[in-house]
């Protein structure tokens, strides 16, 4: 008797040291393209890839519009955790900033809802289907309309509204665009995003964090 109730201790002991510490007390969140974000302590927006720099930096990209350099980032699913990186670097012509992460409380992860993102491509011709997944309608397609390289954006019909600014646009597993605007309709009205390949070209040329992006 006595060895059968040291072997249920030893066993029950077993299963508790078992079980991930992130369940108790987490101090780590995952965070790829399409998270939830909370910019500056109260603006929601979505992050578009996560990924490292050519300095090995874990960096990743929302709209400019979200806040200005200096503002915390919290993951939307994590507040408790406190600020998890901080926007570095806003371009306000092509709407995009650069977010550096604290890696000991991000895990990156490819894989965020039905989208997954492996690599960067340039826009979307007409009548490509593209994808978007972001914090508030999740994951929706639709059809790229227009592209326009004089000011680095695309036109299309993809569901969108308040808190996906931010979110990536994909075709296949390709971040093409950033989530910048909506007109007239939230979901009904045509979207704006900004070309990825030139959020980049531009991260290359300012140097610094997020130049040499690659998505992880």
């Amino acid at each position: 008797m006595k060895r059968i109730v040291v072997a249920t201790i030893a066993i029950v002991a077993a299963l508790i040291a078992g079980i991930p510490a992130a369940q108790a007390n987490p101090s780590r969140t995952v965070l790829g393209g399409g998270s939830g974000i909370i910019v500056g302590g109260d603006f929601l927006c979505s992050l578009t890839t996560i990924g490292r720099d050519n300095a090995g930096r874990l960096v990743g990209f929302t709209a400019g519009h979200c806040g200005p350099p200096g503002s915390s980032v919290h993951a939307e699913e994590a507040t408790t955790l406190g600020a998890v990186g901080t926007i570095v670097r806003v371009n306000p012509a092509l709407d995009y900033a650069v977010i550096q992460f604290d890696e000991s409380r991000v895990s990156p992860t490819r894989t965020v809802g039905n989208t997954t993102i492996t690599g960067v491509a340039g826009p979307a011709p007409f009548p490509e289907f593209v994808c978007k997944e972001g914090r508030s309608t999740g994951h929706t397609c639709g059809v790229n309309l227009f592209v326009d390289q004089l000011f680095s954006e695309q036109y299309g019909f993809v569901c969108i509204t308040e808190g996906d600014s931010g979110g990536p646009i994909t075709s296949g597993n390709n971040v093409i665009g950033i989530v910048s605007a909506y007109f007239f309709i939230p979901c009904i009205g045509p979207h704006v995003s900004i070309n990825m390949d030139a959020v980049v070209a531009d991260a290359n040329f300012a140097g610094g964090v997020g130049a040499g992006f690659r998505p992880i």
